[in-house]
């Protein structure tokens, strides 16, 4: 499991690629849940929490930058 601190050192192109890489991987374990071939059901619940720690440095990331075109502009 990647620590906050650790996805918050990326850029937002890796951020971005790391997202996807889970989510396919989710996807795929998932299937294997459901056709009964999965072997390790906790790695489920690590790549949720990975996917959601990388979609909040995402948000943090865009919430910052609008908050810096807010400053730009005089708001």
């Amino acid at each position: 499991m990647t620590k906050a601190s650790e996805l918050a050192e990326l850029s937002d192109t890796d951020l971005k690629r790391r997202r996807e890489e889970a989510a396919k991987e989710l996807f795929n374990l998932r299937f294997q849940l459901v056709t009964g071939q999965l072997e390790n059901p906790s790695r489920i619940t690590m790549l949720r929490r990975e996917i959601a720690r990388v979609a909040t440095i995402q948000r943090q990331r865009e919430l910052a930058g609008e908050r810096g075109e807010a400053v730009s502009r005089g708001e």
